[in-house]
């Protein structure tokens, strides 16, 4: 059996979710990082079985990072301006901040977190959503959170409720639906399987494990659908629940994604 390989050391940390590399770099280069005792330099590889330690100033560091949860607008882009339209990380304001009251017979909501100066400095969207679409965007400071839900192993399902026409008339035929769940391709590339069904008559519910650009529109538009609404209600096990349009939270410490 041949031996592993080494690794980078903050490509391992990534890989047991420590750190995002940028961070586990800045950790190493920091002193706060061990490897079987020894303080770790930049640049150092380890095996698999080697015992990484984090001090406790990173953890610390790592505790203020926080993560938002936006219920987007139609007429915000995810990331970056572009074509003169705004980033949703332009509603993450104290002003947009959701507090949820008590309703009754329910439990009374968690108290809102106050939000400081810092909290809304350097979100970064972990997952697109078209201009054109509703719903769920996760907004987060936090390396670790992006890594499991928009890294390469990410394997958390996305739910989108989607109103459709078919264009052809009558309705999709059962054959098209098939397809839809399994064996369309984009730019050459097979999709993943996804789960797709009927919410109501013209409501499509899609589950997916992946986020190619506009996937669901276009994997609509092989089959002569065309899209009317689009609204992502889940990532993983998190709801949008009653989170109102344009409005934000944060992500409870007691909230997974899976």
């Amino acid at each position: 059996m041949t031996p592993p390989e080494p690794i980078r050391l903050s490509k391992r940390m990534s890989e047991l979710g420590l750190a995002s590399r940028r961070e586990a770099d800045e950790w190493i280069e920091r002193g706060w990082v061990r490897v079987d005792g020894a303080v770790a330099i930049l640049g150092l590889k380890v095996l698999p079985h080697q015992k990484i330690t984090i001090d406790q100033r990173a953890h610390a560091q790592q505790a203020k990072r926080v993560t938002l949860i936006l219920n987007k607008p139609i007429g915000y882009v995810s990331g970056q301006a572009e074509d003169g339209y705004q980033p949703a990380s332009v509603l993450a304001v104290p002003a947009n901040q959701y507090l949820a009251v008590a309703k009754p017979g329910a439990p009374n909501p968690p108290p809102a977190k106050a939000v400081r100066h810092q909290d809304l400095f350097g979100l970064a969207p972990a997952g697109r959503l078209d201009i054109d679409s509703t719903g769920i965007l996760v907004l987060t400071q936090d390396g670790r959170i992006a890594k499991q839900l928009i890294g390469e192993d990410s394997d958390i399902e996305k739910e989108y409720l989607v109103r459709v026409r078919y264009t052809k008339g009558g309705r999709l035929p059962e054959e098209d639906l098939k397809r839809l769940n399994h064996g369309l391709s984009i730019e050459g590339e097979p999709l993943r399987p996804a789960k797709v069904g009927w919410q109501n008559d013209d409501q499509l519910r899609f589950v997916l494990r992946e986020g190619k650009k506009r996937q669901i529109r276009r994997m609509c538009e092989m089959v002569g659908l065309e899209v009317l609404g689009l609204k992502r209600v889940r990532i993983g096990k998190l709801m949008l629940s009653d989170l109102p349009l344009g409005k934000w939270r944060f992500l409870g410490t007691d909230e997974k994604f899976s």
